[in-house]
């Protein structure tokens, strides 16, 4: 069909939607009427529109010129012409119908009553499902049909008022996983983040119905039956997970409902099993992180349900290999990040301890494998603070000294596998023997103290260079602020401490840590003082500053117990008057 044709085609009839002839009361409106019509007018721009932009690529514009075309085109187009024209009817061919509010009632109908027929031809004949397969396809196709609320978010608060929300969420029980996947399907879309940003309304009323009908619960519900070696549950899989990131990020209190009612069970359960890393388990990962990361109650249903035992057999497989992909990788930081936030529970210290997590993690830190970093990280979060006393000692019983200083004495370069930088290897292994330092009692404390005057003290020097490497950054932050011009929104109590939490993450925070241990042995051992005061004079740097530091720490002191908090501050300061 030449240009001139395919303009003068009109078609006799709008095509029906295939479920329009089931549904007689409703009225056909004006507008369906002159849908023909404006199809003509929509293909007449279309196809003038290409040929113009087309035009240019012919070889002396043959069917152009020749007199066939029902118009005219100026062969004078510049390129970018030609793309803008191109571009516009990109955007012309992908207006597709939108629903509006008549026409979601008309299909909600139509849902409706092929749900109700499907729900009854099952019953009429159980048997024999060749009999009600029909059904299940038409309730199958309308649910697909669905999707098109998604891109017009105005409208989620009719959907819930006529119960179309409702319906589709008891389906997640149908006796055909297919038709509970094309639901989760739906969900994932009608639930994503950038759709609902566009409007708050139908957000609220998605978000409200939702919850109200335990939206976690039932997705689990359907968790459990799905089976991942067939590639549409898999994929009904991921989208349930999807649904689950995309209400914690839009309501953080789902983060907690989601783990009440069932999730969190879950996916230990899944992470448990032996089958291979894929992009589910991945997933997983990734839901676990969030539900454990800033709720306490997760963390400590974590616990309950033996996920600690869970992470440090998943992470155990780490030990002498490296994950075979960055998929892999990234899988088993989400697990160290897990378990980091997991230790953040005094309960779950003692049961990393009986778990055997601190050997794990020392063997670990031997193998030099990529599984070194997310060790390291483990070992701080586990020994950090008055929870951490027992990981302490038990650390040193372990001969872990013997793994932690050669760490301390040489910070690993970074390379392509070692995806941890300096900075953060130094404020963990820093963090670990302040822990030690602060925690440990008796022999065990004696055996870390002989470390820092063995070879003529090598480890004091390590010290004072970290601490002027830190320093220098610490002043530079410092003048940073400085230079700075005053927000006038913000009041000076926010000012200061935001402007205290740029230097901590600017290298304070580790040089704390460093200036703490240099507190702590220069008050058991009169020769590792006079070597700290000797390398200060050489370089010029000053046991003023370290106090002053130290004094600033001891007053920022986080939130948590107010006795610790208290006798730690006096611990702190009498370091310092005796230094």
């Amino acid at each position: 069909m030449d240009i001139g044709e395919l303009l003068a085609f009109k078609p006799e009839q709008t095509p029906k939607r295939p479920h329009e002839d089931e549904d007689d009361d409703f009225e056909v409106e004006p507008s369906q009427k002159r849908s023909g019509d404006e199809k003509t007018k929509r293909m007449r721009r279309i196809a003038e529109a290409k040929e113009s932009a087309n035009y240019g690529k012919q070889a002396g514009g043959s069917s152009a010129s020749g007199g066939g075309s029902a118009f005219e085109f100026d062969p004078e187009l510049t390129e970018e012409e030609r793309l803008n024209i191109l571009k516009y009817v990109e955007n012309e061919e992908a207006d597709g119908d939108v629903l509006d509010e008549q026409s979601l009632k008309k299909l909600i109908l139509v849902f409706e009553k092929r749900n109700l027929k499907n729900q009854e031809m099952r019953i009429k004949f159980a048997d024999s499902p060749d009999k009600f397969m029909e059904s299940e396809v038409e309730l199958h196709n309308v649910i697909q049909e669905l999707k098109g609320v998604a891109t017009v978010p105005d409208l989620y608060p009719l959907l819930v008022e006529l119960h179309g929300l409702h319906s589709l969420l008891e389906l997640l029980a149908h006796q055909n996983t297919d038709i509970a996947v094309a639901v989760v399907d739906l969900l994932q879309e009608v639930t994503d983040v950038d759709i609902l940003g566009e409007s708050q309304e139908g957000a609220e009323a998605l978000i409200d119905a939702l919850r109200k009908e335990q939206i976690c619960a039932l997705l689990v519900q359907n968790l459990e039956r799905l089976n991942e070696k067939v590639k549409e549950e898999a994929d009904g899989v991921h989208n349930t997970l999807a649904i689950v990131e995309n209400l914690t990020e839009i309501d953080s209190e789902f983060v907690g409902e989601a783990a009440e009612q069932g999730l969190l069970a879950w996916i230990l359960k899944r992470l448990r099993g032996k089958s291979p890393f894929d992009p589910n388990k991945l997933y997983c990962s990734e839901i676990l992180s969030i539900l454990v990361q800033t709720e306490n109650e997760n963390r400590l249903l974590l616990g309950s349900l033996d996920g600690v035992d869970v992470l440090l057999q998943q992470l155990a497989v780490y030990k002498r290999h490296d994950p075979s992909s960055n998929e892999e990788q990234e899988f088993m930081q989400n697990l160290f990040n897990c378990l980091c936030s997991a230790l953040m529970a005094r309960e779950n210290r003692d049961r990393f301890l009986s778990g055997e997590g601190l050997q794990l993690m020392n063997l670990m830190l031997r193998e030099k494998k990529m599984s070194r970093n997310g060790s390291l990280k483990v070992l701080d979060h586990a020994m950090a603070g008055q929870d951490g006393r027992d990981n302490c000692n038990k650390f040193v019983e372990i001969l872990g000294l013997r793994t932690i200083f050669p760490l301390f004495m040489k910070t690993p370069k970074r390379n392509k596998q070692r995806l941890i930088s300096a900075d953060e290897h130094e404020e963990h292994v820093t963090s670990v023997i302040a822990s030690m330092l602060r925690n440990c009692k008796g022999t065990h404390r004696q055996r870390l103290l002989a470390k820092f005057t063995e070879n003529d003290h090598e480890k004091v020097d390590r010290l004072l260079e970290l601490h002027l490497k830190y320093l220098v950054k610490v002043e530079a932050i410092d003048k940073e602020i400085d230079q700075q011009a005053k927000d006038p929104s913000i009041d000076e109590d926010e000012e200061a401490e935001n402007n205290y939490i740029k230097r901590l993450t600017g290298g304070l925070f580790t040089l704390q840590r460093i200036d703490y241990i240099l507190l702590e042995v220069s008050s058991t051992s009169e020769t590792v003082k006079q070597r700290v005061l000797q390398i200060l004079n050489l370089r010029g740097a000053s046991m003023k500053t370290i106090r002053s530091i130290m004094r600033e720490y001891a007053g920022n002191l986080g939130d948590g117990d107010t006795d610790w908090r208290e006798q730690e501050q006096n611990h702190i300061l009498s370091l310092v008057d005796r230094f």
